[in-house]
């Protein structure tokens, strides 16, 4: 039989064929209406006939008024019956009274409108329902066999509004079949909802038994990160691939769809919940002011972008020296001010290429728009790559700061904000070093004289998602079949994600008073192993080992990178006190006087033009206290050069002895 046989693709198509259905059911349903009411099969007799004619004349104009033909079926729901059910009864209510007044009173029964009204609710509402079902496969004759073959059994977690929403759009797809619903409240278990019966969580082995169930969706968007956390550690142990819907923040937000599945957020597995705002502070930098964010096609940087366009700035200007990243992130941001309706007045978005190490540029952007609040977020951070190419850390992350806060202080930006890393507490590579340096400066320059610049800089950890994160590493070594690679069994990191982070930076900059070191809370660190170990299970797969030979993903470990740790700190002293935000620390700590930091920037500027890699490390070990390379110099360049002057020297010894 030819597939294309049950294709009715046009829409004009599909109506032409539901107004000749109705043309045909609606005199159908009145006979029948006669039959059952005189108790045989009914012959119209005398006047009675032309009303049979006239119930499709009256019928199809009132179901094209109350929309029956504009409905799509595929995914016809209760209102659309409801609109079933109105539509015919106006429609017998109509045919019962041109009836009554044409003459025929004593050849028909008063009942028979209100049985024809029922039967034709039956048949109306019925064979859309009917064509909802044919309409959702491909095939009627291969829907079966295609859904025994191909679709995965699912069971629900959560038997709430968005289970019910997941349930009813996987019914009607082609990957997911749901067998079940699963939920904590003992009031649910052994009902019904949508077809499907609701369990609890005890019998979820039964159920992957039972049904050979392969996944299960997560539907508790509401449900706070400590307790999605709680139920993902439950189905770890399961053999089942998790699934997760949006969080409640992200529907409100309008981010994304009940419908939207996707593998299970890396925030469900760290379980720490996030703290609100303070409105006041997250407006203070940014509401009708003129903001300015270097490196804004970054992780952080952007995300930075995507929160202050939503604080009423008067102008937010982006500026990186990528022309790709700055092209994105403008192109997002103004996608982003379309929709957005709560703001009268929208803020102008100026994107700017530059670099920072070029104060001039810097600064003619800050006095040409005027800029109050800067917030500096460029800088090398891949360590590896750093440790690498230390000049190029030290030329960006350096001086390229120092570019930056004098181009603020020149043009009396109020506040400038450096997005710091925990890398800087007692370093262990050129990018901790060179970021712990750039610290250095800004308190240096707070601490030197009276200025209308206001510095502060902040610190955390790990951004899920970021630029070069372990995450998105992980997952798609799974998606590959493995193997995992970690670097050491006990390497633990912090972790937040990417728009807690930002949205802590900006509070954070509103309580700045000059030179202030700012640490976020970073809640508990994570074992690497252990969440390379747990996004195995969760995607429905086992670990391979010696232990279990015919597992699936193998995790290997492949050593400490140059300039990597085992952990991370956060404060370089114990010297901390609370502010306005519970995330929040105000740090006290060690500074050099500017002489000193002036003397080291300096001494670095001369080690760059002579690109002299060891007094760059000498230098870095003379002014970050605490900076211990873990590595021996790993610069690409001067390991090349060191290995050409060692075969000059074989080759110059070799002709002397031959000589």
């Amino acid at each position: 039989m030819n597939n294309n046989f049950f294709d009715i693709s046009s829409r004009k198509q599909k109506k032409i064929i539901m107004v000749l259905g109705d043309l045909l059911l609606v005199p159908i349903a009145l006979w029948l209406a006669f039959s059952l009411r005189l108790g045989e099969f009914y012959i119209p007799e005398q006047e009675i006939p032309y009303l049979f004619v006239l119930a499709p004349l009256i019928s199809v104009p009132v179901f094209i008024r109350f929309g029956l033909y504009n409905a799509i079926i595929r995914y016809i729901g209760f209102h659309a019956l409801w609109a079933v059910i109105q539509a015919v009864t106006l429609y017998s209510l109509l045919w019962g009274v041109v009836a009554l007044i044409s003459g025929v009173d004593g050849l028909l029964p008063r009942s028979v409108i209100v049985i024809n009204l029922f039967i034709t609710t039956l048949f109306i509402g019925g064979s859309r329902m009917i064509a909802r079902w044919w309409l959702s496969g491909v095939n009627p004759f291969q829907r079966l066999s295609s859904i025994k073959s191909s679709r995965k059994n699912v069971v629900i977690y959560g038997a709430g509004s968005a289970g019910v929403q997941i349930a009813t759009a996987l019914a009607y797809g082609s990957e997911y079949k749901p067998v079940a619903f699963i939920d904590d409240d003992a009031l649910f278990t052994n009902q019904r909802l949508n077809g499907y019966k609701i369990y609890s969580f005890t019998h979820l082995g039964v159920l992957i038994e039972k049904y050979n169930v392969t996944d299960v969706m997560l539907a508790i968007p509401s449900a706070s990160r400590s307790q999605r956390n709680k139920v993902v550690n439950l189905l770890e142990p399961y053999p089942v691939h998790v699934h997760t819907v949006p969080s409640i923040d992200e529907l409100a937000q309008g981010k994304v769809k009940v419908g939207d599945i996707r593998e299970v957020d890396i925030v469900d597995l760290l379980g720490r919940d996030s703290i609100g705002p303070n409105p006041d502070l997250l407006h203070a930098n940014i509401k009708y002011k003129n903001v300015l964010v270097t490196g804004a096609g970054g992780s952080i940087g952007s995300e930075l972008c995507r929160q202050i366009i939503q604080l009423e700035p008067e102008v937010l200007i982006v500026f990186d020296h990528s022309e790709y990243a700055l092209y994105s992130i403008e192109k997002e941001l103004n996608s982003l001010l379309k929709k957005q309706t709560s703001i009268n007045e929208k803020p102008s978005i100026i994107p700017i290429l530059g670099n920072v190490c070029n104060q001039h540029r810097v600064e003619k952007v800050c006095g040409v728009y005027g800029v109050n609040t800067i917030y500096h977020a460029a800088a090398y951070k891949h360590v590896p790559l750093v440790e690498s190419n230390p000049a190029e850390a030290i030329r960006n992350n350096i001086l390229g700061t120092l570019s930056a806060a004098k181009a603020a202080i020149n043009t009396n930006v109020e506040t400038f904000v450096l997005i710091s890393t925990d890398k800087a507490v007692r370093p262990t590579n050129t990018m901790g070093a060179t970021k712990r340096f750039a610290e250095l400066i800004l308190q240096g320059l707070a601490k030197k004289a009276k200025q209308n610049t206001r510095f502060c800089m902040v610190r955390f950890g790990n951004v899920l998602g970021s630029s070069g994160s372990v995450i998105p590493l992980f997952r798609e070594q799974i998606e590959a079949g493995g193997p995992l690679t970690v670097t050491d069994p006990k390497i633990i990191r912090y972790f937040m994600t990417i728009p807690e982070a930002a949205q802590l930076v900006i509070q954070a900059g509103a309580m700045g008073q000059g030179g202030d070191v700012f640490v976020l809370d970073m809640g508990e660190p994570v074992n690497i192993y252990e969440l390379a170990k747990k996004l195995v299970r969760l995607s429905g797969l086992e670990i391979k080992s010696e232990e279990n030979p015919d597992g699936d993903i193998e995790i290997q470990f492949t050593g400490l990178r140059p300039g990597e740790k085992l952990y991370e700190e956060l404060l370089i002293g114990d010297n901390v006190t609370s502010t306005k935000h519970a995330l929040i620390l105000r740090a006290e700590e060690e500074v050099l006087e500017w002489g000193k930091v002036k003397k080291g920037i300096g001494a670095f500027v001369e080690a760059l033009d002579e690109c002299d890699q060891d007094k760059i490390r000498n230098l870095l070990l003379a002014v970050v206290k605490g900076y211990k390379p873990q590595c021996n110099i790993e610069d690409t360049l001067y390991k090349r050069i060191k290995l050409n002057d060692s075969k000059a020297n074989v080759v110059d010894i070799t002709s002397k002895k031959i000589s």
